[in-house]
């Protein structure tokens, strides 16, 4: 006997509701992406490896998946890497693509490929599947989709400013009250980094500061020293994991410890700009808070950082982030073009939104009414209506089959469509309709317009 076929884990397949939901998150958010004045691009699925490599860090880069060369790709592996059984050598020789990890690179490489047909600065949205090789857990899958915007080409922070009015206003029309916007801004970081004499474990320290709500504070301080950070530069940050206050107050107070420090003082600054803006601008139902461990592992973040956190009576992961990356496409040759973008995490959001029952009834809604076939005249009488119908918008169906009348009213039973539409030699020769209500039983015959008002 077969076996069933499976997926892989960290993959999923979706039901038609499931569709229909995640087709109604994309909607707002695409809506949006657009009121704020984004462009639609795509980019392939997957890319060449020298374009994904080294831009996500040590981390990132064993999470991303690699996609063997065609052919014999064995024939022109290295012989020593081989013999030697070194993956990580050997995989450069027998891998020469691999699938996105992410938007924000590909898009990066898109700018530079597309320079001089590109007007600056360009507002672009993207919406599509991304990949790691990550370990799946409840909100972590392997292929996911991201639904980002990025401008580049412009350093001012009023589209910082704009970002987190963009984050503001989706969730507020999905009805996510009480979303927690982090920000943060690497060049704090590194003034701290600096403060306490550990600039050149910059990346280290950011990294292990990133995961203090998930190891907590021993775990932090503990990877810091296996990263050769000393103990008395983590007693000197130790103010900072029990940081509170207004964001007004956590500023002045990172004005303070950051005197000393010219990059810090600079995103003190960028940081004060972007909040006191925000603030006096007001948020619908979003909520911004100055989160200085906030780290995110990437390299290439440069300037302000976001992350956002879903309401607090959902246990789940962050929702959404990004940041200002001064110089993203200088690694594929085009120096000073400034960035900033943020992103979506559809399939957490889909789960929050879940979660909390905040899908309207009408997201799932299948057809309205179910023509029953009686046999070939019958069904092009319905069919004639049909096409009325669905021109008029109203989402309507033929049963394809000739079957017997129980089993078509089961079937409309099952699909949750309430109505049935029967047609019989009676109904045609009077131009009628007979239309039954599959909830309350009732039954009545009607003309044309009479049916198309009872279904709309």
């Amino acid at each position: 006997m077969a076996s069933k076929p499976s997926i892989p884990k960290g993959t999923r397949d979706f039901s038609p509701a499931e569709v229909a939901k995640r087709q109604y998150i994309i909607q707002i958010i695409k809506n949006n992406f657009e009121k704020f004045g984004f462009q639609p691009i795509e980019t392939p699925s997957f890319e060449n490896s020298e374009t994904l490599m080294g831009k996500y860090g040590e981390e990132g880069d064993r999470l991303i998946f690699k996609i063997l060369n065609s052919g014999d790709f064995l024939a022109k592996a290295n012989a020593a890497h081989l013999e030697n059984k070194d993956s990580t050598k050997l995989t450069a020789s027998i891998s020469e693509k691999a699938l996105r990890y992410d938007l924000t690179v590909p898009f990066a490489r898109y700018v530079v490929q597309h320079q001089n047909d590109i007007e600056f600065p360009f507002k672009r949205y993207q919406i599509q599947p991304v990949w790691r090789a990550d370990r799946p857990q409840k909100g972590r899958f392997r292929e996911f989709f991201q639904c980002d915007a990025d401008v580049v080409g412009s350093k001012s922070l009023w589209q910082e400013v704009e970002l987190v009015q963009l984050y503001d206003t989706v969730f507020t029309e999905l009805g996510l009250k009480g979303v927690t916007v982090k920000i943060n801004n690497r060049k704090i970081l590194s003034g701290i980094a600096e403060v306490i004499g550990a600039s050149d474990k910059l990346i280290d320290f950011t990294v292990a500061l990133d995961k203090l709500d998930k190891i907590g504070e021993d775990g932090v301080k503990k990877e810091m020293i296996e990263k050769g950070i000393g103990a008395a530069a983590i007693e000197k940050v130790q103010p900072l994991f029990n940081f509170t206050g207004t964001i007004a107050e956590k500023i002045e107070k990172l004005a303070l410890l950051l005197a000393s420090s010219e990059e810090g003082m600079k995103g003190v600054e960028e940081l004060r700009f972007i909040c006191e803006n925000v603030m006096k601008l007001g948020l619908a139902s979003a909520i911004l808070d100055l989160d200085v461990t906030l780290a995110r592992g990437l390299n290439y973040y440069t300037g302000a950082i976001f992350e956002v956190a879903p309401p607090k009576e959902v246990a789940m992961g962050s929702i959404g982030g990004g940041g200002r990356y001064d110089d993203l496409t200088g690694i594929f040759g085009l120096k000073n073009m400034s960035g900033v973008g943020i992103s979506f995490g559809l399939d957490r959001i889909y789960l929050v939104v879940e979660e909390l029952n905040l899908f309207p009834e009408t997201v799932t809604a299948t057809s309205k009414a179910l023509f029953i076939n009686y046999g070939d005249a019958e069904a092009f009488y319905a069919l004639q209506a049909i096409r009325k119908l669905r021109a008029a918008g109203i989402k309507v169906e033929l049963y394809p089959d000739n079957a017997k009348m129980a089993k078509q009213f089961q079937h409309a039973d099952k699909r949750n469509i309430p109505f049935a539409v029967i047609i019989g030699e009676q109904e045609i020769a009077s131009n009628l309709y007979s239309l039954k209500n599959l909830v309350t039983g009732e039954q009545v015959s009607l003309d044309f317009e009479g049916l198309k008002n009872a279904v709309l």
